[in-house]
């Protein structure tokens, strides 16, 4: 790694706090229903989607109903995708002529998208038509992040509202989210990749002559639209079987980097977002500098694995499974980016990664989507753990935990730890139910750690919402595409609907003024108390099934064995 990797990383921090603020403190006008400057060009799409669903833009909603709202909205979304997919080879836009997708992959595709994980069993370029990408994937890419914004803009306000029932209204913020944050960004960055050669056309797959004289195809389509949306909402699903790392997706090293901030662009406004609404905005930087600081110290554990000399090849620096164009920093850091923010998008075979490298990957998610997380999952994600460090700070010094102005109590932390235990218990009896089966392993590359590895991380994956691939699983068989989809629903709703509880259930409380005796949460103290909660809940969970995985793999490795 040499100065110019180096400098790189100071540029991303430095431009991920500087715009922190910048669209943090426009999404608060955004979703508190304030004029700014989109609200002319772009107010007619708000008021004709109201206009056109029926939606009483003023009416408030419970958390129930707010709740009820999204999981309706959710199941119908995966009936439509499911069968789009399946009738496609009857639609228009299908220039290759491709057949309809089956039951099983098109459901676990569905599901994927719907829940903004984005996993995906099948190569995209041979799979889907140009009208399934746009019309079910692409939507699904906008709608799936702005539901976990709304979400975590109702936990917002149900910890800033005093004395309330009313969360806001899920249609609202929905499309707010879309219209106003999604949509914007989403065209500017297409606009700057095509220029950096991503691209975006109609056109049919072409059938060019090599210099040997061979017939090749070259996949094309309206990518470069779907790669900013995929990065902007942290869902992560290529429009080519390679992802990031295919030339037509990722083209420059510019493209590269930006991919990469767009990544976490929003995950971290919208902690800027949430101190501003709960006039706690010390707070909110508090958070930002925790996720920064894991992001920073897992990410240089990463670099140093990957740089560290490999026995087993004689050499460090391995390019094995790597695009020459980005080499090995790019790579490590990009899987770091991906992994953190439950985005899933790669520019590298996280399998060909060092056993420590890879086991940090899944360690990004097996924390619960905190480290700036996805959109609006990532911030709600750390706000569990949050509350859940009051709640340990008020118990050790025998005060009934407060957490700005609202008394923590027995109803909110049952929905806290139901939410923080569902996606592991999901990751840990998934993997352990597919280690004894023979259908599961038989779709297996590798044998040993490594094998374990790649269920582990098909596991931990889905159960995060993060949809990146290990590789090396033949994941698309109607084992893997049930029990994933299963899990990746589980991931995600089994988290949403106790936010939500505990959303209704603060909003209801009435405050409570700071006392001598409230435990400061915008200090450096609670900063560190909050790391060391996040890693003994979340990491030590998963040691055993890391030292099966990544860590004995590593231990093998020093004496000369590979897998």
């Amino acid at each position: 790694m040499g100065l110019a990797d180096i400098l790189q990383f100071l540029l991303f921090i430095i431009l991920l706090t500087a715009l922190t603020p910048l669209l943090g403190g426009l999404m608060v006008k955004i979703f508190e229903g304030q004029k700014n400057f989109l609200s002319k060009p772009l107010g007619w799409i708000e008021r004709l989607a109201y206009r056109f669903a029926g939606i009483d833009a003023s009416y408030e909603m419970t958390w129930k109903e707010y709740a009820t709202s999204l999981m309706i909205f959710n199941i119908v979304g995966i009936v439509v995708v499911t069968m789009f997919q399946m009738i496609q080879w009857h639609l228009p836009l299908n220039p290759q002529g491709l057949t309809g997708v089956s039951w099983h992959s098109a459901l676990n595709t569905a599901v994927s998208f719907i829940t903004n994980t984005n996993w995906q069993g099948y190569s995209g370029e041979v799979t889907m038509s140009y009208l399934t990408q746009m019309m079910t994937l692409a939507v699904q890419n906008f709608v799936s992040a702005a539901v976990g914004m709304a979400v975590v803009i109702a936990l917002t306000r149900g910890i800033a509202r005093r004395s309330s029932r009313m969360i806001g209204n899920f249609w609202v913020d929905m499309t707010r989210g879309t219209v106003y944050v999604l949509l914007p960004l989403a065209v500017i960055f297409t606009l700057i990749l095509v220029g950096q050669g991503v691209v975006q056309t109609f056109l049919p797959y072409l059938e060019v002559v090599t210099l040997e004289g061979l017939k090749q195809i070259i996949p094309l389509g309206p990518a470069a639209s779907q790669i900013a949306i995929k990065m902007l909402g942290t869902n992560g699903g290529g429009f080519f079987n390679s992802n990031s790392s295919h030339p037509f997706e990722n083209a420059t090293a510019l493209s590269n980097f930006l991919q990469m901030l767009s990544i976490f662009l929003i995950p971290a406004a919208l902690t800027y977002t949430y101190g501003t609404i709960t006039h706690a905005r010390k707070h909110g930087w508090v958070i930002f500098s925790v996720m920064l600081a894991l992001f920073v110290v897992f990410t240089s554990l990463s670099l140093v694995s990957e740089y560290t000399f490999n026995p087993v090849l004689g050499y460090a620096g391995v390019m094995e499974g790597k695009e020459v164009r980005f080499g090995v920093f790019n790579s490590v850091f990009f899987s770091s980016v991906t992994t953190s923010a439950s985005c899933g998008a790669v520019n590298a075979m996280h399998s060909s990664l060092s056993p420590l490298s890879g086991g940090i990957a899944m360690l990004n998610m097996m924390l619960g989507e905190i480290i700036f997380g996805g959109v609006g999952a990532g911030l709600y994600g750390v706000l569990l753990f949050v509350l859940l460090t009051v709640f340990i700070a008020g118990l050790m010094v025998g005060r009934t935990p407060e957490y700005l102005g609202k008394k923590i109590e027995a109803p909110e932390m049952t929905m806290v730890i139901l939410a923080i235990l569902a996606p592991c218990a999901t990751v840990l009896i998934g993997t352990g139910i597919s280690v004894v089966t023979p259908t599961a392993l038989s779709s297996l590359a590798n044998k040993g750690p490594h094998g374990f590895s790649e269920i582990l991380y098909a596991f931990t994956s889905a159960a995060a919402n993060n949809g990146s691939a290990f590789a090396g699983l033949n994941a698309n068989t109607i084992y893997y595409n049930l029990m994933l989809a299963l899990v990746m629903f589980i991931g995600r709703f089994a988290v949403i609907v106790p936010v939500l509880a505990v959303a209704g259930s603060l909003a209801n409380r009435k405050y409570s003024p700071p006392s001598s005796g409230t435990f400061e949460v915008d200090s450096v103290l609670f900063g560190i108390l909050l790391v060391g909660v996040i890693l003994i809940v979340g990491a030590l969970t998963f040691l055993p099934g890391l030292s099966l995985g990544p860590i004995v793999e590593h231990l093998m490795m020093i004496k000369g064995q590979t897998f």
